[in-house]
Parts: C-alpha cells; sequence; structure tokens
C-alpha cells in the first residue's frame, strides 16, 4: 500500500488502481463487511456545483464504513467564497477561501470536493484553480467529487465496470466517443477517462470532430480518429461523452446529430457495451434505444459508483 498517498485527485499508478479495483469488487459483494472501519469520523461533502449520483454514492459509501456524512452545497446554502489569495474583499464575496476550508478542515476527518471549471479562464481551470485552494487550506485528505480537469472516481467506477464485463483474455478495444450536446460542457470526465484507461493499460481509441482534441496530457498514448464509424469498428466497450472545444476554449464548434450514437452506428461492433456517466440528454448523445437496450451498461456504473467511493474511502482511512 502507497502510505504516503493523502488525497484522492487523480489517477496514480497502475498498481494503486488495481488495488481499488479489487477492494470495490469486494465491498460490492459485502458492503458492510468494513462497517466499523469508518466509527466516529465525519466526511464532509462539499458541493460548489450540482450533483446526483456523485452525492448519494458518496453518501452511501460513507454509510456502509460507519462513517458520518454531512453535505453541504455551498453554492446555496454557503456563504460567496472569495477564492484569490490577497483579494480586497468589498464586492459580492462573503468568506474567503483560507477561513471556509479551514473551518472545514478542522470539522472532518475527510473532505469531498466538487469544483467544476469556468470554461471561460483555461489558464486557472488547467490548473484546478479552486479545487487547489481547498487543498492549500484544509489540512485533511481530499477527494476529488470531480474538479475543473479530473473525475477519477468517475474514472474509478468505469474502471471497475469494465474490469466485471470483461471475461476475455485479451486486451478490450476501448472507444471515447464525442458525442453532441446544446450546452458547453466540461472536459474532466473525457480527460479522467483517458487517463485512466491509458494508465491501467488498456488500448485507448479517441473519436470526434476536428477540434475537439482534448489536453494532450491526458491522450498521451491514445489513438486519434476523426472518422467516428472507423473508430467503432469492433469495438469492446464505447464510451460516450459530450466535451467542449480545448483549444478554442469552452466554445461548441459543432452540434452535428450524426454522430449521436445509435444501434446503426455501431453495426460493425457487435459485441460493443455503451457507456455513459449520466445524466445523459436522450436522443441527443445517445439513443433511445441504445440506452434501454441489452448494450447499455450506464446503471452498472452508476451502481458502482458507490463501491468505488467506497474503496477510497477506505483506502485514505487506512493511509
Amino acid at each position: 500500500m502507497n502510505s504516503k498517498l493523502k488525497h484522492f485527485t487523480r489517477f496514480e499508478s497502475k498498481e494503486l488502481g488495481e488495488q481499488l479495483i479489487h477492494s470495490a469488487l469486494e465491498y460490492k459483494l459485502d458492503p458492510k463487511k468494513d462497517h466499523q472501519k469508518g466509527a466516529g469520523k465525519r466526511i464532509g461533502c462539499i458541493f460548489l456545483n450540482p450533483s446526483l449520483r456523485t452525492r448519494v454514492s458518496t453518501q452511501l459509501a460513507a454509510l456502509n464504513l460507519g462513517m458520518e456524512p454531512i453535505v453541504l452545497n455551498m453554492d446555496k446554502e454557503g456563504w460567496a467564497l472569495e477564492m484569490r489569495d490577497g483579494a480586497v474583499m468589498n464586492k459580492g464575496t462573503v468568506e474567503h477561501i483560507k477561513d471556509a476550508a479551514a473551518v472545514l478542515g478542522s470539522y472532518f476527518d475527510l473532505l469531498a470536493i466538487r469544483a467544476f471549471p469556468t470554461l471561460t479562464h483555461r489558464d486557472e481551470d488547467i490548473n484546478d484553480f479552486a479545487f487547489g485552494q481547498f487543498l492549500k487550506y484544509s489540512g485533511k485528505p481530499i477527494i476529488s467529487l470531480e474538479s475543473a480537469i479530473r473525475h477519477p472516481l468517475q474514472s474509478l467506477a468505469d474502471q471497475i465496470t469494465m474490469k466485471e464485463i470483461f471475461a476475455e483474455k485479451r486486451k478490450p478495444k476501448v472507444v471515447l466517443t464525442w458525442a453532441p450536446h446544446i450546452k458547453a460542457i466540461p472536459h474532466a470526465v473525457a480527460n479522467s477517462f483517458a487517463e485512466w484507461t491509458l494508465g491501467m493499460g488498456h488500448e485507448l481509441t479517441i473519436t470526434h470532430p476536428e477540434g475537439y482534441e482534448l489536453d494532450q496530457r491526458f491522450t498521451k498514448g491514445a489513438t486519434i480518429e476523426t472518422n467516428q464509424a472507423k473508430a467503432l469498428e469492433e469495438a469492446d466497450f464505447v464510451y460516450v461523452k459530450n466535451w467542449s472545444s480545448f483549444n478554442d476554449y469552452g466554445k461548441i464548434l459543432s452540434t452535428d446529430p450524426s454522430w449521436m450514437l445509435t444501434e446503426d452506428s455501431l453495426s460493425h461492433a457487435p459485441k460493443a457495451k455503451v457507456m455513459h456517466c449520466l445524466p445523459v440528454r436522450r436522443n441527443v448523445e445517445l439513443s433511445d434505444e441504445i440506452l434501454d437496450g441489452n448494450r447499455s451498461l450506464v446503471q452498472t456504473q452508476a451502481q458502482n459508483r458507490i463501491f468505488a467511493a467506497q474503496s477510497v474511502i477506505s483506502y485514505l482511512l487506512d493511509s
């Protein structure tokens, strides 16, 4: 065990990934087997942005370990935070992150933070500015519930799902495909899925229209293909996700409906299973026939979010 790991914010190593996947699958078989591990401890789940699966799954994971989870929707229930060091607070912000994070750190044994990107200030986003301020000032181990550039709990759940489903001895063919959307969507899920899939030693093809290249920090080693039909041939897993432009930061360059994944899209991938992190825009990103059919793994992924979080919380409690 890597006793030096103090936070869970990114992919660290294949060894740790395999350990967390194994632990999660054990918890799935017996969720309450370590029910006393977190007794007398609290985890603070701090949301600067909305959540459904991440919020509930993290609470359930903590409860499975006997830990008390407390949720604060900071965007609705807390004071407007000032994130910048040295700021003169004579405008809209009420409380500085130095003070808020320090207080939260004193209240909890673990903190779990969700902080989305601005999609307007690229340099701040790629450096995970808001998330980094919590890391700097809280003084406690932190779990990422999605940051500006990564969503590691989702990606761990995705790896758990593929491990659970794929029984063949060969490496699976994994494809991450862009899909259309009506809004500018962050890069965190796509970045993190690429980072974890490549880090765990899988072969990855990423397919998207021209102009939707992701940050190369996350995609180095992947095959990039702008022809979706070619990319999908003989795929074992197809991960569907929209993201906005990275180079033309935060912009929507295409809403081409032909990129929506349908059964016709998978005519040359008879074994393909389809993944999506949810929430999903039905019949925009994915067709009903896919989501409601036998190919879909989206509900399995969502269930595995509990055990991904449980394995990480358990690991940090041990560390």
